[in-house]
């Protein structure tokens, strides 16, 4: 077994693995990336360089074209390990998007039903129902009919809070965490506002350890806490600040036995960890498609609703289903058309859909998918796995070359578990230093994210980061912070 199959099968166990002497080298990072069976899917991917992250206005060049045969510094791929923000552009992207407009260009209205035949796109109407098909494997729906590419994320949570969020005089409360994303912040606020609640009173916030940590013990008191007047309990599946995976079906499970229906936001695991929201018997889940899925900027985003609260009754005539925000394109394709006055959804989670999707949305998503349907979450996570450990194995022996008695410039808040997080390792910086830090990153042509007013989440995404960027990443990093 190679080393980085021994070390993916230790972090899969919960274990942390062993490094070797000569782990901070340039040699030993080209060695894992050399072992590595997914290398060869950064050439699907468009990396920005350190040249053109400077650009300030268009010049027709593709970063990374070689026009004379030579790569300069200038030409070198950045250290792109922002992931977690926006996903690197997929070469397959223009192509697909090229596909869709000769379409539109040639065949006008008739793409809502027809398709070119060498085109990689299917018809307007049906690209969505496309789009979830390539999603269900990644967030492990049993089938894509449990799965809904539509609008963006929040609004897609407020679509589902509008079926899901039903509260009354005695069960009215949402579970939250600490520090929501601040969108979802918005969402749960309004909602509670919409049904003519006080969000002081319909709020639950759960609040983290000194450490930023949110156990799943603390989770499970206030399910038990609140097990009678709580109506839904929402969480981020990863906690966009500190990086930490929650225990996605225990807290499920929990909750649901306690009366409470369940979602979740998975804006940081779609594409990111491998999930299972059917067998886990997730209520429903929203999350966006730009950061790792790499669908592009404000790309179309999905939902998931388990089968359960999907289906359509026709056995009185009428159509009997979940109440829910309706709308033309929720409407079964067998009646569409009809225009008829009474709504009788497509069974399952695409029932909720409302609008006629933005087709050239969907292409930049398809193209995206595309790539993701040539492998799979568990080679990609088992790679993550690696490398996540890789950068925390180097990070750490940063802290260890200082100085005896030398307050820490930094302390991971991420938690160590590599069972309990994704790619994102969220490092917290001693007061002073964010600016020093962040202006020899960007000098060096390392793009990572900011919180401002100490943290810096460093994201080394398995679809096209290396361990070579990781070794790269840290020896700008440690000189940034020594000054």
């Amino acid at each position: 077994m190679s080393d980085f199959a021994s070390k993916a099968k230790v972090l899969r166990d919960g274990q942390k693995p062993e490094f070797p002497s000569n782990a901070n080298t340039l040699e030993y990072a080209q060695s894992l990336d050399a072992q590595d069976k997914l290398r060869h899917f950064r050439d699907e991917f468009i990396i920005p360089t350190r040249a053109s992250l400077k650009k300030k206005a268009l010049d027709g060049i593709i970063p990374g074209a070689q026009t004379n045969g030579t790569i300069t510094d200038a030409d070198t791929p950045c250290i792109y390990f922002v992931g977690n923000s926006l996903g690197a552009q997929p070469k397959a992207v223009r192509r697909f998007l090229e596909a869709q407009l000769e379409t539109w260009a040639s065949i006008g209205v008739n793409g809502h039903f027809s398709s070119l035949s060498n085109s990689p796109l299917t018809s307007w109407q049906d690209m969505a129902a496309d789009c979830a098909a390539k999603s269900a494997a990644i967030v492990g729906a049993a089938d894509p009919s449990e799965v809904v590419i539509m609008n963006t994320l929040t609004v897609n949570l407020h679509f589902m809070l509008a079926s899901f969020y039903r509260p009354t005089d005695k069960r009215h409360k949402i579970i939250l965490e600490w520090r929501p994303f601040p969108s979802d912040w918005y969402a749960f606020q309004s909602q509670i506002e919409w049904h003519g609640l006080n969000p002081e009173k319909s709020m639950v916030e759960m609040q983290p350890d000194e450490n930023l940590y949110l156990s799943t013990e603390k989770i499970l008191a206030t399910i038990d806490e609140h097990a009678e007047d709580a109506a839904l309990l929402l969480l981020p599946g990863i906690q966009y600040y500190t990086g930490q995976l929650f225990d996605i079906p225990r807290i499920t499970k929990y909750a649901q036995e306690r009366g409470i229906v369940v979602g979740w936001d998975l804006a940081h695991c779609a594409g990111n960890v491998e999930l299972q929201l059917h067998d886990w018997n997730v209520d429903f889940a929203v999350w966006c498609t730009y950061k790792y899925l790499n669908g592009g900027p404000g790309s179309m985003a999905g939902a998931f609703v388990h089968e359960r609260h999907g289906k359509v009754d026709m056995s009185s005539g009428k159509p009997v289903f979940k109440p829910r925000l309706s709308g033309w394109y929720g409407a079964d394709k067998s009646v569409r058309f009809n225009m008829d006055k009474e709504f009788q959804p497509t069974p399952g989670a695409q029932g909720f859909q409302v609008s006629n999707p933005s087709a050239i949305d969907l292409t930049s998503l398809a193209a995206a998918l595309s790539v993701f349907n040539k492998t799979s979450m568990k080679d990609l996570r088992s790679k993550a796995l690696v490398l996540t450990a890789y950068t925390e194995h180097l990070l750490d022996e940063i802290v260890r070359r200082q100085p005896e008695g030398e307050e820490p410039a930094f302390k991971i808040i991420t938690p160590r578990d590599p069972l309990q997080r994704g790619t994102q390792l969220s490092l917290l910086l001693r007061d002073g230093l964010m600016d020093t830090v962040a202006a020899a990153l960007e000098a060096h042509g390392v793009v990572c994210d900011k919180r401002k007013p100490n943290v810096i989440r460093v994201a080394p995404v398995p679809m096209y980061c290396r361990f070579e960027d990781v070794w790269k990443f840290i020896e700008i990093f440690e000189a940034a912070i020594r000054g």
